[in-house]
C-alpha cells in the first residue's frame, strides 16, 4: 500500500460572481521515504497541493491518504518548508525551533537534546540564544528545516524553499536537505521551478500544467541520478537529456531522447 497518496483531487476558487477550477483530477502516490517534485507554471496549483495534503485546505473532490487514513485537517505528521523562514524575530533560535513541540505541550528533555542535535548537523552551532537576525539568510533557512524535522514527521511539503536563497547557499542546502531525508528515511514533496534542482533532488518529477492544473507527465529520475547527491547530479551524463525531456514538456514539445 502507498504511504501518501492522492485520489482524484481536484478544487474550486469561489467568489461570489465566479467560479476557478484550480486543480483537475490530480492523482498520484509515494511510497514512504520517496521524494516526488512538482514542477510546472505559475498558477497551475503546485502549492495548492501542498496545502491540500497538509489539511490547511481542503479539497473541492477527492481523497488524501496518508498511510491509508484521510487527511482532513491539518496534521502533524506533514512537516511544511516555505520560501520564507518565518522564524519570529522576537524569539531565540531555539525557541523558534521549539515552537511546535510547545503549542503540543511536548517539550521534553530529549526533544530539547534532539533539537541541538538537529542544529549541530546542519552546521549551526553556538546559535540557541542568537535572535534570527544575527543569522544570514542560508543560516535562517536550515534553522528552519531543524524546526521541521524536530517534530519528526512522516511527510516534508517543501514549497520553493532555496529560491530567495544566493545560488552557492541553495547548491550547499540541497545536498543537506537530500541527506537528511535520506538519513532519516522521510517522504518529501517539492514544489520548484527549477527543473535542476527537481532532477537533483528527486526520485520522480510530476509536469503540470494549468487552467485548470493538471498532472501533464511523469518522469521517472534515473536510478545513477538518484544514488548521487545533487550538486553532483548536474555534472552527471544523464542529466542533460532529462532536463531537456521536462523543458519540452513543460514547453508542450518533443525531443528525441527517448520517453519520460
Amino acid at each position: 500500500m502507498s504511504f501518501l497518496t492522492l485520489e482524484n483531487v481536484s478544487h474550486h476558487y469561489f467568489t461570489k460572481k465566479s467560479l476557478t477550477k484550480a486543480l483537475d483530477d490530480i492523482s498520484f502516490s509515494l511510497n514512504e521515504g520517496e521524494f516526488l517534485s512538482l514542477v510546472g507554471p505559475s498558477g497551475c496549483g503546485k502549492s495548492t497541493i501542498l496545502s491540500i495534503i497538509s489539511g490547511i485546505m481542503a479539497q473541492t473532490q477527492g481523497k488524501v491518504l496518508l498511510n491509508g487514513k484521510p487527511v482532513n485537517e491539518f496534521n502533524d505528521a506533514i512537516g511544511y518548508m516555505l520560501q520564507q523562514d518565518y522564524l519570529f524575530p522576537w524569539k531565540t533560535i531555539i525557541d523558534n525551533i521549539l515552537l511546535g513541540p510547545k503549542i503540543q505541550n511536548d517539550i521534553t528533555p530529549d526533544i530539547r537534546q534532539k533539537a541541538s542535535e538537529f542544529l549541530a548537523e546542519v552546521g549551526l552551532v553556538n546559535v540557541e540564544e542568537a535572535y534570527p537576525e544575527s543569522l544570514s539568510g542560508g543560516m535562517r533557512q536550515r534553522a528552519a528545516l531543524v524546526r521541521t524535522l524536530v517534530s519528526d514527521p512522516k511527510v516534508l511539503l517543501l514549497d520553493e524553499p532555496f529560491s530567495a536563497l544566493d545560488y552557492q547557499t541553495k547548491l550547499n542546502l540541497e545536498d543537506l536537505v537530500h541527506k537528511l531525508l535520506r538519513q532519516y528515511h522521510k517522504t518529501a514533496v517539492l514544489v520548484t521551478h527549477d527543473i535542476g534542482e527537481a532532477i537533483s533532488m528527486s526520485d520522480r518529477i510530476l509536469v503540470m500544467e494549468a487552467k485548470p492544473g493538471r498532472i501533464l507527465k511523469t518522469f521517472e529520475v534515473p536510478l545513477e541520478l538518484r544514488n548521487e547527491v545533487p550538486f553532483l547530479v548536474r555534472r552527471h551524463p544523464k542529466y542533460q537529456p532529462l532536463f531537456d525531456k521536462v523543458w519540452a514538456a513543460l514547453n508542450g514539445q518533443h525531443v528525441k531522447h527517448g520517453t519520460g
